[in-house]
């Protein structure tokens, strides 16, 4: 048979029901009916084939104890402790922000085992083959400073314990650019080692979670027992008194940290189809991430906040760094256990929270270039140049300012994906279309202009009052934009809430195409 001469015109358009249907009429594409490669396809953003998608119940829950039980995590909870509550309020606080940010979650991680597409794919349905670049960099930047974020802890982490076994000399290393040269030293061994890890793929990063989750619990475990016999029991723990009670000075505290716990996992309410995608079916990933997010943050949150009242029990101050207080364990063996969980706790969440999403996102803006590898690597350098160390300076900045405004801009995009699929498409996408230029998703030059607008009007009601008390944050007191300050304090929620609403609006008066032809 002679060869294709480069002149020939393409084969046909495969019409877009050409695929290979699932039980829960969602499938994998026919085959031709997606090319391997393109503008806007690669082998890593096309459906995972129905015989790879392997993922248990296990397998999810894993994946979320393994994410919940890091040092993030644990500073959120603490970090409550730090501002005023006691522990029943930080847990209440915690358990709360989880359930609900577990909602969206279910209903974006749908798409993942019904069609077997990552969440930059999905976004196409609603904002455009093209505009979906806007949520999935938002989402990339987002996951670029949570990298960063965490490998400065790992790193910190590793330096301060190391510096406990070995003496002295370790930390008072010459100093460059304002750290002693052995914390670099310990946070680009930290970055090397992720990233080596994410290099080998999802399948490695699957069998990593697995052990690494029950390990990581069994550390806060012993972490919890160790400060209760300082304390002299739990007695103490239980007993340190909330700074803000139930009354006018708790509420302006705890709606503003609802949000920013929800902001803590915001970023994944929208890229838990990457995972999903690997899932055997609905039932594992709605079994597994319903008995993975709530309940094992919500333990989490007691031990750490436990932990943190036995140490102003102890040391007379709450000290809301697990890392730091691990460090005046004075037996070698423990700080060597605790050296080790810190190590498989940070890297447990950072490659699976903030490498996966942003490799597929960065591959989806050019994926002729960029593949998972090289999005992951992207990840890892800027990471770095958005110098992490000042986003965690103080419970203020962090809970308050990073989060809050973070979860405020996820909302919206939340908001828009769910409207989508739920409410508009009723879980039905053309799944051929979501890669094809002539497709029902193109809209207009590659932008769904309804998509775009909920988003923006969602976002500057979100976050648009954004504000800060003196002297502990970068927004003016008063808000960005005064007389939305009363909104910031639910940006999340009011997010989510408007960009759904109008977006359902505007696809319902004025249809496109797309809506038309699905």
């Amino acid at each position: 048979m002679p060869a294709t001469s480069a002149a020939e015109p393409p084969d046909p358009p495969i019409p877009p029901t050409g695929r290979i249907t699932a039980p829960d009429g969602g499938g994998e594409p026919a085959p031709g009916a997606i090319a391997p490669h393109g503008r806007y396809t690669n082998p890593d953003l096309r459906p995972v084939p129905l015989a790879e998608r392997r993922w248990t119940t296990y397998n999810f829950a894993a994946l979320w104890v393994g994410m919940a039980h890091n040092i993030p995590s644990w500073t959120l909870a603490s970090g409550l402790v730090a501002l005023g509550m006691d522990w029943k309020q930080a847990v209440v606080t915690i358990a709360l922000a989880n359930l609900v940010v577990l909602v969206p979650m279910l209903l974006t991680g749908h798409a993942g085992p019904k069609y077997g597409i990552p969440f930059p794919v999905l976004a196409r349905a609603s904002f455009g083959l093209r505009g979906a670049n806007l949520p999935a960099l938002i989402r990339a930047v987002v996951a670029c400073c949570w990298f960063g974020i965490q490998t400065w802890i790992g790193g910190q982490g590793i330096y301060i314990l190391l510096g406990r076994m070995t003496g002295g000399g370790w930390s008072a290393a010459t100093v460059v650019a304002g750290y002693p040269w052995t914390l670099w030293l310990c946070f680009g061994i930290f970055w090397a080692a992720e990233l080596a890890i994410i290099h080998r793929g999802m399948e490695t990063l699957r069998r990593f979670e697995n052990w690494a989750a029950p390990f990581v619990l069994v550390g806060a475990l012993v972490l919890l027992g160790w400060m209760a016999v300082k304390a002299g029991g739990f007695g103490p723990l239980l007993d340190q008194p909330s700074a803000l009670g139930w009354g006018r000075d708790f509420w302006p505290v705890f709606f503003p940290s609802l949000m920013g716990m929800i902001g803590f996992w915001s970023t994944l309410s929208l890229n838990i189809p990457d995972f999903t995608r690997f899932g055997s079916g609905q039932r594992a990933q709605v079994w597994g991430q319903s008995l993975g997010l709530p309940t094992t943050m919500t333990a989490f949150a007691l031990l750490s906040v436990l932990v943190t009242s036995g140490s102003q029990a102890v040391y007379g101050a709450p000290i809301w760094d697990p890392v730091a207080l691990a460090a005046k364990a004075d037996s070698v063996f423990g700080l060597l256990y605790a050296l080790v969980t810190v190590l498989i706790a940070t890297i447990s969440v950072n490659i699976a929270a903030n490498v996966v999403s942003p490799a597929y996102d960065l591959a989806n803006l050019a994926p002729a270039h960029i593949t998972f590898r090289r999005g992951a690597l992207i990840t890892g350098v800027v990471g770095v140049l958005i110098m992490p160390w000042k986003l965690t300076a103080t419970p203020e900045l962090y809970i308050f300012t990073w989060l809050g405004v973070v979860g405020g801009l996820l909302g919206t995009v939340a908001g828009v994906l769910i409207a989508d699929y739920w409410l508009v498409r009723r879980t039905r996408l053309d799944l051929p279309g979501l890669y094809r230029p002539d497709g029902p998703y193109w809209y207009t030059a590659g932008w769904n202009w309804r998509a775009v607008l909920a988003f923006a009007v969602g976002g500057a009601l979100a976050v648009g009052g954004s504000y800060s008390r003196p002297g502990k944050g970068p927004f003016p007191a008063g808000g960005l934009i005064p007389f939305l300050k009363p909104l910031a304090d639910y940006g999340w929620a009011v997010g989510l809430a408007t960009a759904l609403t109008l977006y359902a609006l505007l696809m319902a008066a004025a249809p496109a195409p797309a809506t038309r032809r699905s």
